[in-house]
């Protein structure tokens, strides 16, 4: 004697074509597409340029930026640029491990 299962209604099958995801009763095509493989490391470039360059042009504005009580900018600016540098190394270091 063999325990076969016994007849039932067949399991319901998911109507959601391939490649479709359905989410609060909508239906959204997932498009199959790679990811992109970004380390990160010329985000961070171009942020810590932004960042010293937006440094040099308020440097000779530094008396009226005091003036205005607006001296702030030209230290953030270098905060950005001084952090950016750190995280350049930190996402340089990350792309060799990998």
């Amino acid at each position: 004697m063999t325990d076969a299962p016994a007849p039932g209604p067949a399991p319901a099958q998911d109507p959601t074509p391939p490649g479709h995801h359905e989410f609060r009763n909508r239906t959204y095509l997932v498009a199959d597409v790679a990811p992109l493989d970004v380390d990160g490391v010329r985000t961070v470039e171009v942020g810590t340029a932004l960042f010293f360059l937006g440094f040099l042009a308020l440097l000779p504005f530094y008396g009226r930026l005091q003036d205005a009580d607006q001296g702030w900018w030209l230290w953030t600016c270098l905060t950005g640029t001084g952090l950016g540098l750190l995280g350049l190394e930190y996402v340089r270091r990350r792309r060799r491990s990998r």
